[in-house]
């Protein structure tokens, strides 16, 4: 269980990417029954550090401190033809070896790369430095268009908005889904979005006010869950041919109808495995899937099963 997280901090760095970590796991919200975390930014040597637009911070932890973490973080690292010094590798290599995590925003990448932490493994950063990553370090499966990788102990996001995505993606991992929304809602951002969706969509924006929009029809999805939904189904929903509506969705939300579906589903299941008693029947039921789907997916893309979620995490035992 994550109880210390340290953020590796140099001139110049992301003053939005060190303020996603500060709000997730830096802000004590342990009177609202949410977890709190000892954070602390620090630096290969500590001394006042100017973010990216100038901001003054004084970093007083050193490595010894980023070494003994149970998650170090690493914002954008802008100049990426240069490796980081050999201190700060060495203690990112310290945090796994320890059995801790490390997790990279943006060309945070890099710096895990050069510390060999990326070797052998899937990864991601922002789409416009993807290229770079993969052909200077070969042996790494850069993948440009997702959000989020969860490789391990090595988790890399693209760019620092994703960073979020990653952070939360973690904390469901530790406290399960009702934390990670709680969190979420306190943040006024989207609870879930999946690593696998795109990093770049060309329309973000919904129609809300329309009946038929995509904004409108998720939200009619989300209330009939329980229903055996197809693609077709929302296709003729949103008044357009199964076809025209798959490629629309996607290009909107950067990921299928039907992988959509499926996510919505297990977010739900993941919710009432956690507050609810009823049984794994039960659950499916209202989710919109059979027993054997249900346990399927949750072996696929959780790698547990809805009993084992439940243990970890249910808030309903007696």
């Amino acid at each position: 269980m994550i109880s210390s997280v340290a953020v590796l901090a140099y001139d110049g760095m992301s003053t939005f990417g060190l303020g996603v970590t500060a709000e997730i796991f830096g802000c004590d919200r342990s009177s609202e029954g949410l977890p709190s975390y000892d954070y602390t930014v620090t630096a290969a040597v500590p001394a006042v550090i100017r973010t990216d637009v100038g901001l003054p911070i004084t970093v007083e932890a050193g490595l010894d401190r980023l070494s003994t973490a149970d998650l170090g973080i690493v914002v954008c690292w802008d100049q990426t033809d240069e490796l980081p010094p050999a201190t700060v590798l060495e203690a990112l290599r310290t945090i796994t070896e320890r059995g801790g995590r490390v997790l990279s925003q943006c060309t945070g990448a890099f710096v895990l790369a050069a510390a060999g932490l990326l070797d052998g493994r899937r990864a991601t950063t922002h789409w416009k430095w993807a290229g770079e990553l993969a052909s200077r370090y070969p042996s790494i499966d850069v993948d440009p268009r997702v959000l989020y990788v969860d490789d391990g102990p090595v988790i890399t996001s693209a760019g620092t908005a994703a960073g979020i995505d990653a952070c939360l993606h973690l904390v469901r991992l530790e406290h399960g889904t009702a934390v990670a929304n709680a969190v979420a809602r306190r943040m006024v951002v989207p609870p879930h979005r999946d690593g696998g969706q795109a990093q770049y969509v060309p329309v973000v924006v919904d129609e809300a006010d329309s009946p038929a929009s995509l904004a409108a029809l998720h939200q009619w999805a989300l209330e009939h869950l329980q229903e055996p939904i197809t693609v077709d189904d929302l296709a003729a929903r949103a008044l357009m041919s199964p076809r025209n509506f798959a490629r629309q969705f996607t290009a909107r939300t950067g990921t299928t109808p039907h992988q959509w579906l499926i996510s919505q589903r297990l977010a739900r299941a993941k919710e009432l495995l956690e507050h609810s008693g009823g049984s794994i029947e039960q659950i499916a039921t209202e989710c919109g899937l059979t027993p054997p789907m249900l346990r399927r997916h949750f072996a696929c893309r959780y790698q547990t099963t809805p009993q084992a979620y439940r243990r970890t995490f249910s808030q309903a035992r007696g």
